[in-house]
């Protein structure tokens, strides 16, 4: 039994678990409430379960799970015969280095706040499975991103608990000598010493740098306290112990990358970095830039001005003073690089404009955007139309097996052997869809449904326990009176993502009396479950959350819309399998891709969206529904009140009809034929498996063609 119990221990360690539906239910096996208590974590889980009980239940069948599990683990693990064995041996050889700020894994990690972060885990998971030699760079917040807390006015709290490295699967980086890898970077006049840990996500490793250890000034153990945390003397020392940091751990792990990925702007000095060692060498500095250009790319995130990390000239002296000592280049050199006008240094160091100029391909993630980003930054290339600027796309995804919830994935697999062989194209996806009936499709929506629902309950009462509140109580109990009470007949739309005020998160209330009357329609009535954070500085975001809440308490709304405190990765998971509609509103064309509706397709939910990021891609008007035709208005308020006409009158002329009208048989046909066109022609394209096979071949090996 001890070998039983040390590879269970041994699958811990490794979050493909987090992936693989019978290995999480394996873990949750041994004890629902310490599962669901302990966020998923299957480290803490066995922490509160000991080595006798352990033994003593590998007597029985649970035996031959682990064996199930453990082998289809290590089969997975020694896989030589990968896609990227096949087509791109040279990124077997040398590893891709990817750099980003953030990285949702799983709920239970959390080094990760939002879309960028998850996007990035979604990457790292996909290259695992495509056999890519893969290594992901961050940092350790010991704190993570904050957890959402609402007081009794809908007002967001923020709270940090701490997170320890005993109760997560990663393990302390080591030198030859057995002793704790350390780094050193430059900040300011001070060298800051960082420790390194890995964490394996299947087969591709995420290094995550801390500067918590007592060899620093106690202000510098902070830096990789807080995701995006403090100030801008916080974010500008985090982001050179992410880029500097980063490509000097990977020169003491003897790592040689074919190619570093910046993943948004964050961690753009790691040029800097590979420009010190090229002069070092004796290079000469043009050439120098040349060499470092010729090995990395970059992604760009954001049309928000907002989201392109500035610096004064005065922060980036002060911070950098020390370290220019050592590479070679004048100040006025580093400002030139980091300048949008070159002819004038005075002004603010942008770390977008240091990855274009220092990348040899930069792109935005989607169509859309690489369009804006191509307007957005045209001023840096002189003389150049638009068309031809050197930004271009590659549409985000998301990691499939990661996001088709049990009941899914089990759904799916007795048609096809995996996830990812049913959605490898439309015809194998059509092919799969002709076995099932649209009655099967129909029990699968509402497994999902009650299972959300039924979710939704337990997470409310924990919510109002945490609360203390009477008032919120009585809510509770009048949303579960029989009048009030969530029910999978209902058409539920979701909407959860960052609260942001250009995703207009509260448009749908533009004219409560018709959304009343949407809502309250006694023969074909519609219930919203919303959840999301805004960014702890952001108090219009924060308001926008109280503005939902406020409404959510009203008589005429109370049961029928809920708000969800503390969204995260377990949250969304629940949201995108079991809502019908996923609802996205933002200002076109501020969403660069988004991709929390991709994430609902392979559920059987159907997306409900602006024309922005990668909807207009996908959107063929049969799989789904638009609000509008890409109108820009000028006037905000003209857009709000243009796109929020379009949203009711679509959802009363065309969404409720068709989910409320039924055959003999109370089968709503005509909305399964939508899942069925939704799931045969996005979930095969709009997943990372696709995204980071174009990355592969057209950025990372700069081949023309696929």
């Amino acid at each position: 039994m001890q070998k039983k119990i040390i590879s269970l221990k041994e699958l811990t360690k490794n979050l493909w678990w987090s992936w693989d539906t019978e290995a999480k239910q394996l873990f949750e096996e041994l004890s629902p409430l310490l599962w669901e208590r302990n966020n998923h974590n299957p480290v803490e889980l066995l922490r509160h379960i000991s080595n006798d009980e352990l033994a003593a239940r590998c007597h029985c069948k649970y035996k031959g799970k682990i064996d199930s599990v453990y082998n289809r683990f290590n089969a997975y693990i020694n896989e030589k015969n990968t896609w990227a064995a096949k087509n791109t041996p040279e990124l077997v050889k040398n590893p891709v280095a990817y750099f980003s700020a953030e990285f949702g894994i799983h709920e239970s990690v959390r080094i990760y706040s939002g879309g960028l972060g998850v996007l990035a885990g979604d990457h790292l998971k996909s290259a695992s499975d495509l056999g890519i030699n893969f290594i992901g760079i961050t940092l350790f917040y010991k704190e993570g991103y904050f957890r959402q807390y609402l007081n009794r006015d809908g007002w967001q709290i923020e709270d940090y608990p701490h997170q320890y490295p005993e109760g997560l699967p990663i393990e302390k980086v080591t030198g030859p000598d057995g002793k704790d890898l350390i780094i050193s970077v430059n900040i300011a006049q001070s060298e800051v010493l960082a420790q390194a840990w890995s964490l394996k996500v299947g087969r591709a490793t995420l290094y995550l740098l801390d500067t918590n250890i007592p060899a620093n000034e106690s202000h510098y153990r902070d830096i990789c306290c807080r995701v995006y945390g403090g100030d801008q003397n916080m974010r500008i020392n985090q982001e050179i112990v992410l880029g500097i940091g980063g490509v000097k751990l990977l020169e003491k792990l003897g790592l040689e990358p074919a190619v570093y990925h910046m993943n948004e702007g964050h961690s753009a000095f790691l040029t800097l970095e590979l420009l010190s060692r090229e002069l070092s060498k004796g290079v000469p500095a043009k050439d120098a830039i040349d060499n470092v250009r010729s090995r990395c790319v970059f992604t760009t995130h954001t049309p928000v001005a907002a989201g392109h990390d500035r610096f004064s000239r005065d922060m980036m002296h002060y911070t950098f003073d020390k370290y220019l000592s050592h590479i070679g280049i004048t100040f006025d050199e580093l400002m030139k690089l980091g300048s949008e006008n070159e002819n004038d240094l005075n002004g603010l160091f942008t770390m977008t404009v240091l990855a274009l100029k220092l990348s040899r391909a930069a792109n935005g993630v989607s169509k859309l955007h690489g369009e804006v980003s191509r307007t957005m930054w045209q001023h840096l290339y002189p003389g150049l139309p638009v068309s031809e600027v050197p930004i271009g796309h590659i549409t985000n995804g998301v990691h499939a097996s990661s996001w088709a919830y049990g009941y899914t994935d089990t759904f799916w697999r007795n048609n096809a052997e995996s996830i990812d062989e049913m959605i490898a194209s439309r015809e194998t996806a059509e092919a799969v869809l002709a076995k099932v009936s649209d009655e099967e499709i129909w029990s699968l929506r509402y497994s999902l449904k009650r299972n959300l629902i039924d979710f939704i309950y337990r997470y409310i009462a924990n919510q109002l326990y945490h609360q203390h509140s009477h008032s919120l109580s009585r809510d509770y109990d009048m949303m579960r009176s029989e009048k009030n009470t969530l029910s999978p007949d209902i058409l539920t739309i979701g909407f959860a993502r960052r609260f942001a005020t250009y995703k207009r998160a509260p448009l749908i209330f533009k004219d409560l009396d018709r959304l009343n009357r949407i809502i309250n329609n006694p023969k074909r009535p519609l219930q919203i479950i919303f959840a999301g954070k805004a960014h702890p500085h952001d108090d219009a975001g924060k308001e926008y959350i109280r503005q939902i809440v406020e409404y959510s308490h009203r008589p005429q709304f109370n049961g029928k819309i809920i708000f969800l405190e503390n969204y995260n990765l377990g949250v969304a998971k629940r949201m995108v399998s079991g809502v019908d509609v996923w609802l996205n509103t933002p200002v076109r064309p501020m969403e660069a891709s988004g991709t929390s509706g991709e994430k609902t397709v392979l559920h059987g939910g159907l997306n409900f969206s602006v024309l922005d990021g990668w909807w207009p891609e996908a959107y063929n008007g049969e799989n789904g529904w638009a609000i509008g035709h890409g109108e820009v208005f000028e006037n905000h308020e003209d857009q709000d009140r243009f796109d929020a006409d379009n949203l009711y009158t679509v959802l009363e002329n065309q969404i409720i009809p068709t989910f409320y009208d039924r055959n003999e048989y109370n089968i709503p046909t005509r909305w399964i034929k939508k899942i069925r066109n939704a799931i045969a022609t996005i979930a095969p394209v709009y997943n990372t498996h696709r995204m980071v096979r174009d990355y592969a071949l057209k950025y990372y090996l700069n081949r023309k063609e696929n």
